[in-house]
């Protein structure tokens, strides 16, 4: 299914008090690849922003003023995500404004349109749980520069989800794939079983020291709490007594 990043930025937090979308992008993901084929978008809210959005966006009142308004533009949107999975960071925020904008421009919601909508916040907090999950934080975790993010846009934003994306989602499938000839006449599936897939073309990655001391004194926790050996040091201990055998 063809996949599309989208982001907005509103005037508010809340459609229900009458904020508006003031910008939206869509950046499309095809065969796990970013292309350039994108939709950004600037719009008229016919209000002002609240200071703390204001603050997010930097969109004044006075730029947003030459812009077209949302239905001028809604069918620029509603042809772009037709049937693609849509891509959300914190989906819900984003769903409601799009609604509401729909909605007042005499089209259906946005989910009769597109083909399903996907919350990267969701899949980030199942991976990450406990942990900070924020656009920002997901960038420093899988090492995605985004030093030139002074103010939040949704052209910019989307660009790094879909980093982000391609990165938290990167499974065996594309590990196996991975530096795979196009024309060798081996299907997408050659490297699982029964496949002709060789394991010692696999890169083998030595940790550092800083690591493999961190992991040490991780096993030494389980020990303790435990009150033995851990899994890991026991399977490890076999092995090695096998191999002297």
């Amino acid at each position: 299914m063809r996949q599309i990043i989208l982001d907005t930025e509103t005037t508010g937090l809340e459609p229900e008090q009458g904020h508006r979308i003031v910008e939206l992008a869509c950046v499309e993901i095809q065969n796990r690849q970013v292309t350039k084929h994108h939709l950004h978008l600037y719009m008229n809210p016919d209000r002002d922003s609240d200071p703390e959005a204001l603050r997010v966006h930097g969109l004044t009142t006075d730029f947003l003023s030459g812009h077209p308004r949302f239905p001028e533009l809604a069918e620029q949107l509603i042809e772009f995500v037709r049937g693609a999975e849509i891509i959300i960071h914190n989906a819900a925020f984003d769903v409601k404004f799009l609604n509401a904008e729909l909605a007042r421009a005499g089209h259906p919601p946005f989910t009769e349109l597109c083909g399903k909508i996907t919350d990267s916040l969701l899949v980030a907090r199942e991976m990450f749980p406990g942990k900070r999950n924020n656009l920002d934080a997901l960038c420093e975790r899988f090492g995605i520069s985004n030093a030139h993010r002074t103010l939040h846009g949704a052209l910019l934003d989307s660009e790094l989800l879909g980093e982000v994306w391609l990165a938290m989602t990167r499974g065996q499938d594309s590990l196996l794939m991975e530096g795979e000839d196009e024309g060798s006449g081996q299907g997408r599936g050659a490297g699982f079983v029964g496949g002709g897939f060789d394991v010692s073309k696999l890169p083998v990655i030595e940790v550092d020291e800083a690591t493999a001391q961190a992991h040490e004194a991780y096993l030494d926790a389980l020990d303790k709490a435990a009150g033995k050996p851990c899994v890991w040091r026991a399977q490890g201990a076999t092995v090695d007594s096998e191999v002297a055998a």
